[in-house]
């Protein structure tokens, strides 16, 4: 199914509605559980509430090899106290209820290989989610998630990179349902001072190969990140400054970064 198809896509929509407002969609990202349950289902409505179209929630793994040290310790500590897969169905489920947002999980291939593809997106569409990013997962490796996908009616996100080929970046938007999630630099996430130059060239290769929705992610930490991307990216993604925000002042402080990051507030 091409990228090109949106219809029943809550993420393509919301971020169509974006575009309908003539700004670029704000996409944010906390872990799962974080620092408990009903603070991470808190901070995630916080999160809608001051400005966030779509959500991801990031499912704690033991060797997260995309994410830098903030997310890397707010995942050490859920898993620490006994995390469990089910929990993450349960915090999509009240945060769908709960906000307007399309919430996506973020997930390494190999939990959702340890269920099973077709259980996994069996159960997250029918706790609301909008369908899954998978960092580590390449289409040419997809074909069960692809079909188990397509069968729940839910987006799937891949990425490409700055050193992504123009064959590997058709390959990409062609296999993509709601976005494709443009990596700005090589590394791991983590808030940075600047965002890479590469960001732009990225989105652009997304673009020319016919997505109609480039999301762009890692080292976005300020409204002036935000606006910046936005002038040539569908969607803008923060992570690290959220959950040190969670971190550092739970869900108010995120509520409060969310509202300066999407512009609501000054």
């Amino acid at each position: 199914m091409s990228e090109e198809t949106v219809t029943g896509s809550k993420t393509a929509e919301r971020i169509e509605a974006a575009r309908a407002q003539g700004r670029a969609a704000f996409v944010g990202y906390l872990p799962a559980g974080y620092p408990d349950r009903e603070t991470s289902i808190a901070a995630a409505v916080a999160l809608a509430d001051n400005g966030a179209d779509v959500i991801e929630i990031g499912i704690p793994y033991s060797d997260p090899v995309m994410d830098g040290p903030v997310i890397q310790q707010a995942t050490t500590e859920v898993l620490g106290r006994g995390f469990g897969i089910d929990e993450v169905f349960e915090i999509v489920d009240a945060v769908t209820r709960a906000s307007d947002a399309a919430v996506l999980v973020m997930t390494y291939w190999n939990i959702i290989d340890r269920m099973g593809a077709e259980e996994f997106a069996r159960r997250l569409a029918e706790a609301g989610g909008a369908g899954a990013i998978t960092p580590d997962l390449i289409p040419d490796e997809a074909a069960e998630w692809i079909a188990a996908t397509d069968r729940y009616g839910l987006d799937r996100v891949f990425l490409t990179a700055p050193t992504s080929s123009a064959e590997r970046v058709a390959r990409i938007v062609e296999s993509c349902r709601g976005f494709v999630y443009g990596v700005s630099l090589m590394g791991v996430t983590g808030a940075r001072d600047s965002v890479s130059d590469a960001a732009e060239r990225v989105v652009s290769a997304a673009h020319e190969a016919g997505a109609p929705r480039v999301c762009v992610g890692l080292g976005v930490s300020t409204r002036e990140h935000v606006e910046q991307i936005g002038r040539y990216a569908d969607g803008v993604i923060v992570g690290t400054a959220l959950v040190a925000a969670l971190r550092d002042g739970g869900p108010e402080a995120v509520g409060r970064l969310a509202g300066e990051l999407s512009g609501r507030t000054p």
